[in-house]
Order: structure tokens, then sequence, then C-alpha cells
């Protein structure tokens, strides 16, 4: 376990190596899982801002959802989340001509029509945060689906790229700069530390 701040890190989160495979997962973790993407109180008022920008990106049948359920919902177990359509896919994702989904919020930033990524949650998958039981603590845990996640697991560790590595960007813009040094250092000890030669 890894300690930063309030934050508590597994050990996988440096010591697992991965890089998402989309033309094999074609961004399966869009639509397979229980519900759509948890929201962080401040995206709920960055959806509203930028949604008829990213409007035009939609399907039919997300589009549909969100004027039925709303631009997000409230789940139970994971708090506000953006709606899906069936309950698979996210409302905000959309197929391309090589059957991969995309998500609408990136594409808008990637076309310069916004500044904003997409949620954290998915801009860290397989990474997910959560709040400890009395929420004293913050856990973050390396979760890969196993069957979904198998090809980015397998392309990380051709490539030899720790998760955290992989996740640099997201991390940054979560927690910032310093918390990523300290853990970027935390990764080079252990690294020395495995490969150094017994005396």
């Amino acid at each position: 376990m890894i300690v930063i701040d309030k934050m508590l890190i597994s050990d996988e989160v440096i010591e697992e190596q991965f890089v998402c495979d989309l033309h094999k997962c074609k961004g399966g973790c869009c639509e397979d899982g229980d519900a759509g993407a948890p929201l962080t109180p401040d995206e709920l008022d960055q959806i509203a801002e930028i949604f008829e920008t990213v409007k035009p990106l939609l399907t039919e049948e997300g589009l549909n959802e969100i004027n039925r359920t709303g631009l997000y919902r409230y789940d139970r177990e994971f708090g506000w989340v953006t709606p899906t359509v069936n309950g698979m896919i996210c409302a905000y994702g959309f197929r391309d001509k090589a059957g991969i989904i995309r998500c609408a919020f990136e594409e808008a930033k990637n076309r310069g029509l916004t500044s904003w990524k997409k949620p954290i949650s998915c801009h860290l998958y397989p990474i997910k945060v959560k709040a400890s039981r009395y929420n004293e603590h913050q856990l973050m845990n390396y979760e890969p689906r196993e069957s979904l996640c198998s090809p980015g697991c397998a392309l990380g560790e051709q490539l030899k790229v720790p998760v955290y590595r992989f996740l640099k960007e997201a991390l940054v813009r979560k927690y910032g700069e310093k918390f990523y040094a300290a853990l970027d250092q935390i990764a080079l000890e252990f690294y020395d530390a495995k490969t150094a030669k017994p005396e």
C-alpha cells in the first residue's frame, strides 16, 4: 500500500502494466457496467454548460435517453452518473466507422469546441477512486475488467508501461503535478529495488 497525503494507493497502480488497446476492446468500458460514468458535483455544471455544443455529436438513441431522464441521473450506489441507453452504452457515446465507442465530450474537445475532456472517472479508468468507509481517506485501486481489458493488459506488458504512467494526464488533471511526482518517485524506488542485484 502506498500513502500520499490522504490517498491510499494500491501497489498494483505502479506494479502492473497497462495501455488501452481500443482497436481490440472497442471502448467497451463505455457500455459495460452497472451504471453510467460517475460524475463529480462540478461535472454536473460542466455538462449543463457544454451540452448544446456536444448535442450534434450524440446518437438519436442517446439524445432520446437524455431528453427522457435528464443530462445526468442519480444512482443509489454510484451517486450522479451519465444516463445510459437501455442500461448499456453511455448516452454520450457513439460508435465510429471502426465500431469503436467514442465519447462526445472528448470528440468536442478534439475538435476545439470545448476545453473539457470528459468525466474524470472515465479519464482515470482502469483506476478507480472511492472514499474510505468513514471518509477519512481516498482509496485508489487498479480494477481492469478481466475479459474486456485483457488486450490492454497484454499491450501494457508488451510496451512495459506501468498503469500510473499510462494515466499520467488523468492523474495530473485530478491530483496535480506534485501528487504525480511523488507517485513517480515511489515507483522508481520500487523498480530500483526490484532490479537490484543481491550482494
